[in-house]
């Protein structure tokens, strides 16, 4: 009995490490990771309910937009407070001119919120998702060392730099290495609704 017991138990956990996981194979709490120095994060904004924007769709008109619900804006003040109450220090918040993206920061209330068309949706235009992403690359290159920034775009464009395919609302911790490439180092999932 013992002997089938531990075989079982044995059968288990190959099985497990064999499983396809959804999260990162750090360990380590990712907000101890947060706060090293050179640490980003990539956040998808809250939820906004859809898909893409209307055909209508207009940049500097909210109403023609997919915006957050009131779903949405209690996760992003959320997410504010908890960043806030695991004292990691944002230098620099970064938003799409997406109007959920605006919001979405503006409500994290995390400080002033500076507006980043490279963070802007390539959803519908696929034909400019190479360029934004050496230009993120850069920007974030351009960062000082020892700044954190919080950066709020769109799934498709957090999925071009990192392979990950976020929830609404979910932060990725990023580092650049030494060669300029990002290496994700873990995942915050989104706070509750």
């Amino acid at each position: 009995m013992f002997k089938l017991m531990r075989n079982t138990i044995a059968a288990i956990a190959v099985v497990c490490m064999a499983a396809p996981s959804d999260t990162l194979a750090s360990d380590e709490d990712p907000w101890a990771i947060w706060k090293q120095i050179g640490v980003h994060a990539l956040m998808r904004h809250a939820t906004a309910p859809g898909t893409g924007d209307p055909s209508n769709f207009t940049i500097n008109d909210c109403s023609t937009q997919r915006n957050l619900d009131d779903t949405g804006r209690r996760q992003a003040r959320e997410t504010g407070k908890q960043i806030r109450q695991h004292g990691i220090p944002i230098d620099t918040v970064l938003s799409s001119q997406w109007c959920r993206c605006m919001e979405t920061a503006t409500l994290l209330a995390l400080g002033p919120v500076t507006e980043e068309p490279v963070l802007n949706s390539f959803f519908r235009d696929r034909s400019t998702e190479n360029q934004q992403n050496e230009q993120l690359i850069a920007r974030l290159k351009g960062l000082p060392e020892d700044s954190k920034a919080l950066l709020i775009t769109h799934q498709v464009n957090i999925t071009k730099l990192t392979g990950i395919y976020p929830r609404s609302g979910e932060i990725i911790l990023i580092r650049l290495d030494e060669n300029g490439n990002v290496e994700t180092l873990g995942r915050i999932m989104p706070m509750a609704k």
